[in-house]
């Protein structure tokens, strides 16, 4: 099982999502476990305040380091650290979990995420994710504590609650006996490199446009054939870069 730690200054947006369809069954299978912790919670301001402006001027607001480092600690004194050590301070709980419970902040200032990482991350028991807000943390957070720094896409979005949310279903779809056709899922886009073929299904004729004759056709080794070739030529089209590193691994 994996537990996701996600610490957030809205956690009722998870609701929805981790109630319906792969997540929720990855819940339901004990295959994920999910935390949802309020940032909020750990503010010392008597109005849980979680930003404040930022050092040299400038437009925005940052958010302050306590609040984060409050709840990131929540989730590491928890750990039991691999050496002796009669009292947990945080410094060493950081560096004997660190490498077992990775911290990971989504940013536009990030690495992109893709299909290899989600792999990577997938023999990882505990995750904790931090979801930023406003115009950024404080940076001494991403010193100290963030582990790996993601970003979904060149774009900018309110708040790291979706590319959590895009994360965690990417994770829980892989996950052991949470999909029933887990060949399905190893042919989609990106587990090979390239781009997936093209999909059909009933009825045989749609508005004039029929199903290929080689998926009808019974012969596996045809249609497998089929597939390859359509998936080169849609990464060729749509994604080239993708076709030069698969060509570069071999």
């Amino acid at each position: 099982m994996i537990k996701i730690h996600i610490l957030t200054l809205f956690p009722a947006m998870f609701h929805g999502f981790l109630s319906e369809s792969i997540p929720f069954i990855a819940q339901e299978k004990g295959k994920l476990s999910v935390n949802l912790i309020n940032i909020r919670d750990f503010s010392e301001d008597k109005h849980r305040k979680v930003d404040d402006y930022p050092y040299g001027g400038g437009a925005g607001l940052v958010m302050k380091p306590e609040p984060i480092a409050g709840a990131i600690e929540s989730v590491l004194k928890n750990i039991q650290p691999d050496n002796e050590c009669s009292e947990k301070t945080t410094e060493s709980i950081i560096k004997s979990s660190e490498a077992k419970i990775p911290i990971i902040y989504f940013t536009p200032q990030g690495r992109l995420l893709n299909q290899q990482t989600i792999r990577n991350y997938l023999i990882t028991p505990e995750i904790i994710i931090v979801c930023g807000h406003y115009k950024e943390i404080d940076q001494r957070i991403r010193d100290k504590y963030i582990t790996d720094e993601i970003s979904i896409g060149d774009y900018v979005l309110s708040g790291g609650e979706l590319p959590a949310m895009v994360f965690t279903d990417a994770i829980a779809r892989l996950l052991d006996d949470v999909i029933s056709d887990l060949e399905s899922a190893l042919t989609d886009s990106h587990e090979n490199g390239l781009l997936g073929y093209p999909c059909y299904t009933r009825p045989y004729e749609f508005q004039g446009m029929k199903v290929p004759d080689v998926l009808v056709s019974g012969h596996h080794k045809e249609i497998e054939k089929w597939c390859k070739e359509k998936s080169m030529e849609l990464t060729a089209k749509i994604r080239p870069e993708l076709l030069g590193k698969k060509m570069e691994n071999g």
